[in-house]
């Protein structure tokens, strides 16, 4: 305990961050199983599924991207609402700006490597820059390691059916979007819970609306749109006043 006090980051500190960053990156590799799989099964190459994985490397955007073309929303449309859920990641960037480096030639692997899992990590262990940037890292490649072995498994098991889609894969896509949304309407205080419920009732009401009306893709698109709407009018209503 002395040594987090102080700020200096011991040898059980070193050994804890390891061990979660470690963990978290077992784990989402056994969830990017299901997305190779269900990317071959979109009609995506293993070849075309890895490379998603190793470049996009953002498991909602990768979900919504294949999800899109398994409908027959074509590629625009995958592109768009994947750079919609996607665009979070700047948002974690901006929070992270002081335990980063600041070198030209180190923002493509911090680019690359901010996501939910690594962000949440050095947030956690923010007693030093040293520490953070330590779960910062050690986390996101942890992650980008077992993401892409999880996606090749995935990929090539599927790839090895003659008709992947027997397996039901397209009912995976809708559970682990629900699976990734789940605690963002829980994990909240009891008024920011009533607000997430609204906006995930309000945006599924309005894709559903939009199914029969427009072409495979575009009513996620719209349904994005009022989370961005919604999350607008909230930074405008919870911004101080200012006082002369």
């Amino acid at each position: 305990m002395a040594g987090k006090r102080s700020g200096r980051q011991t040898a059980a500190d070193t050994r804890s961050i390891d061990r979660n960053a470690l963990g978290i990156g077992i784990a989402t590799g056994a969830y990017a199983l299901s997305f190779g799989a269900i990317s071959v099964a979109s009609g995506l190459s293993v070849l075309q599924t890895q490379t998603l994985s190793l470049f996009m490397f953002t498991g909602a955007s990768q979900f919504a991207f294949v999800g899109v073309v398994g409908a027959g929303g074509g590629a625009v449309i995958a592109i768009v609402t994947a750079l919609l859920l996607g665009a979070r990641n700047s948002l974690y960037a901006l929070s992270m700006g002081p335990v980063l480096s600041s070198k030209k030639k180190a923002i493509p692997l911090t680019a690359l490597l901010t996501i939910d899992e690594s962000t949440a990590m050095a947030l956690r262990y923010n007693e030093s820059k040293k520490a953070s940037r330590r779960a910062f890292f050690a986390t996101g490649i942890s992650v980008y390691v077992f993401w892409n072995i999880g996606t090749a498994f995935g990929s090539l098991g599927a790839s090895a059916l003659s008709d992947p889609g027997v397996l039901g894969l397209d009912a995976a896509i809708p559970a682990g979007f629900l699976a990734l949304l789940w605690p963002r309407l829980t994990g909240g205080s009891t008024s920011e819970n009533r607000k997430m419920w609204a906006l995930a009732i309000t945006s599924a009401a309005v894709a559903i609306s939009l199914i029969p009306f427009l072409r495979p893709g575009l009513p996620v698109l719209f349904s994005a749109l009022v989370a961005v709407a919604a999350s607008v009018l909230w930074g405008k209503k919870s911004r101080p006043i200012e006082r002369n």
